[in-house]
C-alpha cells in the first residue's frame, strides 16, 4: 500500500441501503437494487450519466445464476456504455477496487453497489463451498460449526465468556432500535439472552446473524469534485485489506492479525476513533476485531447494530463502510474506522478509515 499522504483524496459522498429483511420474495434484484441507485443518486444530486466508474459486489452462488452482476446493471442503466466491473466478494472489495480506479486520475466519480439475497438457498451449504477442497469442505462444516470452534477456543483461552457474547448482542440489538433498516433489534439484558437455546455451543441464537436480503451502494469522489457533491465528505484516509490461511488449523483462531496488518496500511495505529463499523457475523467475532484494531473504551461501536442485526451477505461488509462514513457526514465522529471480512472465522479482513479531513493529519 502506498503511504498516507501520497494518495488522491477520495470520499463518500453518497450512502443508501435498502431495508434489510428476512426475505425479499416480491422484488427480484434489480428490483431491489433501483430505489437504493436512485436514492444515492438523489442524495449526491447527480445522475448516471455523472459516474466515471461502476463496480459491484455479489456472488452467482446465491443468485443462482451465472454472470448475475450483468443482469443487475440493469439497476443502474448500462447505455452508453461505461467503465464497469465486478468483484464475486462483497461489496466493501469492490469499493476498494473503485478507490484504486479513482487514483489513477482519469475519473473523478465512482457508483459502488452490491446485493445479496441468502433466503432463496441454503446459505449453510453455499458457504461451506469456500473451504478446502480436499479436507474440510468434504465434511461439510457449516459456519455455525466453525464459528463455534472459534468462540470456544476464545473460552478456553480465558479471553472470553458466553456473557461477554451476549452483551454484545444486547448492545447491538439496543443501537439497532435507532435504525430503520435494521432487522433484528431489542431491548434486551444479558440474563435474558443467555436464556437462549444453544444452536452450537457455546454459540447461543443471540451470538448469530439473521439470514438477510438487501442491497446497498455508496458514490465515491475524488479531489474537488467531492466537495461539489457533499457539504461534508468522509475521506478515505487509508484503506487495506489482507488475507490469511486458507487452512483453520493452520491459524490461531483467537486473534485476527491480518485486521491488525490492515489497520497498519490503513493508517489507524494510534488514532482517536471515534466510531467503528465492525463486521463481526457471530457476537464473539467483536471482541477479536476490537483487540485486533485496539480500540479504546471511547470508541462507539456499531452503531447501527452491525451484522448481528442484519447480516446480507455480499452486502454487509458495504454498508459498514456507508454507516461509519455517514458518521462523518453527519457530524457525529471526526474519525471513523470501517471493518468488512470474508471467509470462515475472520479469514479475509479489509479496513477502512475515514476522517472530516482528506490530509495525512486526517487521523
Amino acid at each position: 500500500m502506498t503511504a498516507p499522504g501520497a494518495r488522491r483524496p477520495v470520499a463518500v459522498v453518497s450512502f443508501a441501503q435498502s431495508p434489510q429483511v428476512r426475505q425479499e420474495d416480491r422484488r427480484n434484484e434489480v428490483e431491489v437494487l433501483m430505489p437504493v441507485v436512485q436514492e444515492v443518486f438523489a442524495d449526491a444530486g447527480i445522475t448516471k450519466d455523472d459516474i466515471g466508474f461502476v463496480c459491484s459486489g455479489s456472488s452467482d452462488y446465491l443468485v443462482g445464476a451465472p454472470f448475475s452482476f450483468v443482469m443487475a446493471l440493469d439497476a443502474v442503466g448500462v447505455w452508453p456504455p461505461m467503465r464497469e466491473s465486478h468483484v464475486e466478494m462483497d461489496g466493501a472489495w469492490a469499493l476498494y477496487e473503485a478507490w484504486t480506479m479513482l487514483q489513477a486520475g482519469d475519473v473523478d466519480t465512482a457508483l459502488v453497489y452490491s446485493f445479496g439475497r441468502s433466503s432463496p438457498g441454503q446459505l449453510a451449504r453455499v458457504l461451506t463451498l469456500q473451504l478446502d477442497p480436499y479436507y474440510m469442505a468434504p465434511l461439510w462444516p457449516d459456519p455455525v460449526a466453525l464459528a463455534a470452534l472459534q468462540a470456544r477456543a476464545m473460552i478456553d483461552a480465558g479471553l472470553a465468556d458466553e456473557a461477554d457474547f451476549a452483551a454484545v448482542a444486547a448492545r447491538s440489538r439496543r443501537h439497532a432500535m435507532a435504525n430503520a433498516n435494521a432487522q433484528v433489534s431489542g431491548d434486551h439484558n444479558v440474563e435474558e439472552l443467555l436464556g437462549d437455546d444453544y444452536v452450537v455451543a457455546p454459540l447461543r441464537r443471540h451470538a448469530l446473524p439473521p439470514i438477510t436480503d438487501g442491497a446497498a451502494a455508496i458514490v465515491l469522489a475524488a479531489g474537488d469534485r467531492a466537495n461539489e457533491l457533499c457539504s461534508r465528505p468522509a475521506w478515505i484516509t487509508g484503506i487495506d485489506h489482507r488475507i490469511e490461511a486458507h487452512a483453520l488449523g493452520a491459524r490461531d483462531l483467537t486473534s485476527s492479525p491480518s485486521t491488525r496488518r490492515a489497520a497498519q496500511g490503513a493508517g489507524i495505529e494510534g488514532a482517536r476513533v471515534q466510531v467503528a463499523e465492525l463486521h463481526a457475523p457471530f457476537a464473539h467475532q467483536e471482541l477479536i476485531l476490537r483487540a485486533a484494531l485496539d480500540l479504546g473504551p471511547d470508541t462507539s461501536v456499531n452503531p447501527s447494530g452491525g451484522a448481528l442485526a442484519a447480516n446480507a451477505v455480499m452486502v454487509a461488509g458495504l454498508i459498514r463502510i456507508g454507516e461509519a462514513a455517514a458518521r462523518v457526514m453527519d457530524g457525529t465522529a471526526e474519525v471513523a474506522v470501517a471493518h468488512a471480512t470474508s471467509g470462515p472465522c475472520l479469514q479475509q479482513n479489509l479496513v477502512c478509515a475515514l476522517a472530516s479531513s482528506p490530509g495525512p493529519g486526517g487521523l
